[in-house]
């Protein structure tokens, strides 16, 4: 598989984090509560045997147990006529996207999903992303039919003019994912900062 440049990391890096920028609630009466600033992380535990990497095949359902997400019909995003990364439209507020020039969930690298935590019609697919705690699961199943389970490593809270553009898009030796949604308080109808989830691939079932 052909690496990345990395002039096409921090490109894409900094577009995802302006097309996120879009995340709002529109000051909705029923726009939910951002959580407190969530930071926490841990040392990935170790495994008995390392998890071999799998080959492309698109996602089609998410699911994070411990923030009541099932979401099915994954989206693929690609970019804007501006130039900036699709984030799902507010109607399809509760499903989740997958940025489809990186690589899928499962193959070697950082692959990318992308909710919302609200829109201004009120609460959104990932609405109770602060429930997630260090090593919760992370299950995405494959168009192949076969299933990766990731274990989250990290919890990360960021202003979005601070994006973690290396962090999120750098090279990696396995198979990781990140999990990126708004949050903090609203200002002007927007939400200033990206919680990212991060983590690895634990295991792999086939059907």
């Amino acid at each position: 598989m052909r690496r990345r440049t990395a002039t096409a990391t921090a490109t894409a890096a900094v577009l995802l984090a302006a097309a996120l920028a879009g995340c709002s609630a529109g000051g909705a009466p029923e726009a939910v509560t951002p959580p407190a600033r969530i930071v926490e992380s841990a040392a990935p535990a170790p495994s008995a045997a390392p998890v071999e990497p799998l080959s492309r095949s698109l996602p089609v359902r998410v699911e994070l147990p411990s923030a009541g997400v099932d979401a099915r019909g994954v989206l693929e995003l690609g970019l804007n006529a501006d130039g900036t990364v699709e984030v799902p439209s507010v109607a399809q507020a509760e499903r989740i996207g997958w940025y489809g020039k990186g690589v899928t969930p499962g193959e070697t690298g950082p692959a990318v999903l992308i909710g919302h935590f609200d829109t201004e019609r009120g609460p959104a697919v990932l609405k109770d992303v602060a429930k997630v705690r260090v090593g919760d699961a992370i299950t995405v199943t494959r168009a192949d039919d076969s299933v990766a389970v990731f274990r989250v490593r990290e919890l990360e809270q960021v202003d979005k003019d601070a994006f973690p553009t290396g962090k999120v898009y750098g090279d990696t030796r396995g198979p990781e994912l990140r999990l990126i949604t708004c949050g903090g308080e609203l200002a002007d109808g927007h939400r200033p900062d990206n919680i990212i989830l991060y983590a690895d691939l634990a295991e792999v079932r086939r059907g």
